[in-house]
């Protein structure tokens, strides 16, 4: 199968490049400064799983694509997502399935009015990694899984023959025949994380320490898993009690992405992440649900962008 990755970025680039470094059939699409950077230095991957500097990475620039790709992974953050999609386009074809690694839900409407949802798979991966300004990948803690799954009508075994092609490159790849259930369930999770330590700007563990700390993360968590649960994906008993340890364990240095991004003063998902679960839970079927904890965590995040410009 030919695979086009959307960017070369922190997780993009970590997975094409896993993929590429297994020998599959891997080009990466990138703005033409990318492309010099990596013709000039590779691919550079720095990992607790093993490092890897991969030496003239195929790459292609938006109008140079003249056939489509057979899978599409696309990992850019989600106030991007306009552009990729018209930077992407012209790869798409009958059959291609794009398999979106985007935070939250928001983005598969936006994919399906463009391409129908029988090309856009469902699509979670968990990483936690960054990109330096070397254009250097650094993959920050051993977890590097994905999942992916049909939406639509199944095409045949299509999920099969692509985690097939995806696995055997050092992460785990997973079809999933509950893929919106996960999605649902890593947005609760992330969420929370980001929620919790944007407002406080402190690690998990050091917000679980203080007065209160462990409370408010609880209920912050309860709030966005019941938009989940009126969505019909109410986060399962044992994926709650699988992140207790990363929230809740005193100490923890875990933190969010965007916590990392406001403290670089850089943009943030903050409609995407936060604002798009206030929205689901004022336009709830039976009724708003009460979200005063994600209000507030939503008005801190909105306040940042304003003083950002």
């Amino acid at each position: 199968m030919r695979v086009l990755v959307i960017g070369a970025g922190a997780t993009g680039g970590y997975f094409g490049g896993r993929l590429l470094q297994a020998g599959r059939d891997v080009t990466f699409l990138v703005r033409p400064k990318r492309a010099e950077l990596m013709a000039k230095n590779g691919l550079v991957i720095k990992s607790p799983a093993g490092d890897a500097t991969l030496k003239n990475p195929p790459t292609i620039v938006a109008d140079k694509i003249t056939n489509p790709f057979d899978v599409i992974i696309l990992s850019c953050k989600a106030y991007d997502l306009d552009d990729a999609i018209a930077s992407f386009a012209a790869a798409v074809g009958p059959d291609t399935a794009i398999i979106p690694f985007l935070n939250g839900i928001k983005h598969l409407d936006v994919l399906d009015a463009k391409f129908g949802i029988d090309r856009v798979m469902g699509g979670q991966c968990q990483i936690a990694s960054m990109l330096d300004a070397e254009g250097v990948i650094h993959h920050l803690a051993p977890m590097h899984s994905m999942s992916f799954g049909e939406r639509g009508t199944p095409k045949g075994d299509r999920a099969k023959r692509i985690e097939a092609t995806l696995q055997g490159a050092m992460f785990e790849a997973r079809a999933s025949d509950v893929i919106m259930q996960e999605m649902y369930e890593k947005w609760v999770f992330l969420a929370t994380l980001a929620g919790a330590t944007s407002l406080m700007r402190a690690p998990a563990g050091h917000i679980t320490g203080a007065p209160g700390g462990e409370q408010f993360i609880r209920a912050l968590r309860a709030e966005i898993a019941s938009v989940a649960e009126a969505a019909g994906h109410a986060p399962r008993a044992e994926f709650l009690a699988g992140r207790a340890d990363l929230l809740f364990s005193p100490g923890s240095p875990l933190t969010a992405s965007m916590l990392r991004d406001i403290r670089s003063s850089a943009r943030i998902e903050a409609d995407q992440i936060i604002g798009d679960l206030i929205h689901r839970a004022e336009t709830n079927k039976k009724g708003a649900l009460n979200v005063p904890l994600l209000r507030i965590v939503y008005t801190h995040l909105k306040a940042y962008e304003s003083q950002r410009g």
